[in-house]
């Protein structure tokens, strides 16, 4: 298990009791069994970015808070080898945290690279209104944000502020590969 995922689960675990819920209240709030949460909290599984999703939402974050915030003072140089790197299990996506959410910042920078024929779904927004900014870099990247799809080749860009279900599809040959600014409310 990579540092980041072990620092993932740290971090879950940390929020759960910090709200003081039992494993089965975070299961009712999320639909993800209590074993599925166990087995994430102790670092034995990597969630996947669909169960990210819904732990945002219960915990009320963002993507980029649910990773936890980077550590106080926040670093203004984010040398690439120390930009924290996460990977689906079940889809191969990859997010880079070019510069991770901190104390006193409402935005973060992340690449992500969605494999060929990949798609990553989220049911709901984890905080509504989380503004997006999404800049395609290589490949073919279909963005669907509830009854809206927009087709991105490279050098395209879509903003956005999210507030419904979402789902990112590589429909090209290759990867997608495309830089997301996120800020929060």
């Amino acid at each position: 298990m990579s540092a980041v995922e072990q620092d993932l689960a740290r971090h879950l675990s940390g929020l759960r009791r910090s709200r003081d819920w039992r494993l089965e209240e975070l299961a009712e709030r999320t639909g993800i069994s209590r074993a599925t949460l166990s087995r994430i909290e102790r670092g034995d599984t990597s969630p996947t970015a669909h169960v990210l999703g819904r732990l945002a939402g219960a915990f009320g974050l963002s993507m980029a808070e649910l990773f936890g915030a980077a550590p106080a003072p926040a670093e203004r140089h984010m040398p690439r080898a120390a930009q924290p790197v996460w990977r689906d299990p079940e889809t191969g996506f990859q997010r880079r945290a070019l510069t991770p959410a901190a104390s006193g910042y409402r935005g973060a920078l992340i690449e992500g690279i969605l494999p060929a024929g990949a798609t990553v779904t989220y049911a709901a927004p984890p905080v509504p209104d989380l503004e997006h900014h999404l800049v395609l870099l290589e490949g073919a990247l279909r963005v669907t944000l509830g009854p809206d799809a927009f087709d991105l080749e490279a050098g395209d860009a879509l903003r956005f502020r999210l507030n419904t279900p979402n789902s990112y599809h590589a429909c090209g040959t290759g990867p997608a590969r495309y830089i997301l600014t996120v800020i929060t409310p």
